[in-house]
């Protein structure tokens, strides 16, 4: 059922105070909480719910409050959940009138709201922080057609996929769908392979290369032999498509065909229980492959006042090449901005981007040479700017190795990182305005208290 409209005028408490008359009214979390249009996110999210049917949904303002400041804080559900009770400038952000003592959702509940978003929201919502930083006078109006795009690698917190460690977790897996299913297996080899797996990594980088390929080969075998006796000791109403059983069979047979250098047909697995997880190059010294998805970020140019604020993110599965991400990144800042992109810049990864429309923007690729306009030399030699601007969203957003599972997944950790760069940025802003306005009011009253002191 849809969230209840909250009370607006809460009749005074004669044994509690506001929260109000609590806080700090100064403080960033209470500016910022005043500038977001809640009454738009509460008509945009009562569309995700059954308008007659079950118990009313907790308020759209409190669980959107809980993601915003676990985002901003860098918090998890648990952390988050855990904050709100004590912190009363939480409580005041997610719209509640007086200090309360307990949470009124559960950390689940977050999870489950979680799966009703939809990429268009977080547009939506990445949008109100591009306004809100336009109209508090962080970022000019003419920088938003301005953008630097970049992509990098959103990480999921998997194991590092090795052989063995792929083939142990399939086994493992292969034994409980057994065990859910009713199949009594011959043997489990869940012992065995588990101590030819601490042996092949014990030797595998040493002298005993040929005696760690051949616990490999010994853990390959047992998984073959689990894979037959199980598909041999069940029907095929039992390994229908979409059935537990089905689905680790699949992914058991992948990682067997993958363990000795065959190609799978759907192409390799990295993670059991993570299939869409993908194996990507970036060229880095320290680390040669990084396991995620590929993620791609637009940022305003100049150097704003208030920061360089994020005007697109998105997640790219199935490894696309840079340049073949750059038409759909700048339709996404035309639509979160609502402004056309004039000038976009990029590293050479683009170099084969194919935008030659004459309508569309002109597209600057570093390292050019013959550019004869000094404005776009400047902007240009900013497009390195970037780079700090992602390893920031990465470490502060919960983008490196996140746990949300599937492709959606990716989607919410790609642009809520995003979302909560902005916030960060505004809540930064915030502060600088109010520290600056009072020092100009000091400065102000000063000749006054001057002439009263003389």
């Amino acid at each position: 059922m849809r969230p209840k409209s909250p009370v607006r005028d809460v009749p005074n408490d004669l044994f509690r105070q506001r929260l109000t008359s609590i806080i700090d009214v100064r403080h960033p979390l209470v500016l910022l909480a005043a500038r977001i249009d809640w009454a738009a996110l509460d008509a945009r999210f009562a569309g995700r719910f059954v308008a007659e049917r079950g118990r009313p949904a907790l308020p759209v303002r409190l669980m959107v409050g809980l993601h915003l400041l676990g985002q901003i804080k860098n918090l998890s559900d648990e952390a988050v959940c855990a904050v709100w009770v004590e912190n009363p400038y939480f409580q005041h952000f997610c719209g509640e009138t007086f200090f309360q003592h307990t949470l009124p959702a559960d950390r689940s509940s977050m999870s489950r709201w979680r799966a009703r978003i939809k990429e268009e929201d977080m547009e939506a919502m990445l949008s109100a922080t591009v306004a809100m930083a336009a109209s508090t006078g962080a970022v000019k109006p003419g920088q938003l057609e301005r953008v630097t795009i970049d992509t990098t690698v959103a990480t999921k917190a998997v194991a590092h996929p090795t052989d063995s460690h792929l083939m142990v977790r399939a086994i493992v897996h292969l034994n409980r769908a057994a065990a859910d299913a009713g199949v009594r297996v011959r043997q489990s080899y869940l012992r065995v392979c588990a101590h030819a797996r601490r042996e092949a990594a014990r030797l595998i980088h040493g002298r005993g290369h040929k005696q760690a390929m051949a616990h490999l080969r010994f853990i390959r075998i047992r998984l073959g032999r689990l894979i037959r006796d199980i598909t041999a000791k069940t029907t095929e109403k039992d390994r229908a498509p979409g059935t537990r059983l089905a689905t680790v069979l699949e992914r058991a047979s992948t990682i067997h065909a993958q363990a000795f250098g065959k190609k799978p047909e759907g192409g390799k697995l990295y993670a059991f229980h993570a299939p869409e997880v993908e194996c990507i190059g970036k060229g880095k010294a320290r680390v040669r492959y990084e396991f995620g998805v590929k993620a791609s970020f637009a940022v305003t140019n100049a150097c704003c006042r208030g920061g360089q604020f994020v005007l697109g993110a998105q997640s790219r599965p199935g490894l696309p090449h840079d340049g073949h991400t750059l038409k759909d990144q700048i339709a996404q800042v035309a639509r979160i901005t609502g402004k056309p992109v004039q000038r976009a810049y990029v590293d050479r990864g683009y170099r084969g981007h194919g935008i030659k429309d004459a309508d569309g923007p002109d597209v600057y690729i570093s390292h050019t040479r013959g550019i004869v306009s000094p404005t776009i030399k400047r902007e240009l030699k900013r497009r390195n700017a970037i780079e700090p601007v992602i390893g920031h969203i990465k470490a502060d957003g919960r983008l490196e190795r996140h746990a949300y599972a599937g492709t959606d997944g990716d989607t919410y950790a790609v642009m809520m990182a995003a979302i909560g760069h902005n916030l960060r940025l505004l809540l930064a802003w915030f502060k600088a305005l109010w520290r600056a306005w009072g020092l100009a009011l000091i400065a102000t009253i000063a000749p006054y208290r001057a002439r009263a002191a003389s």
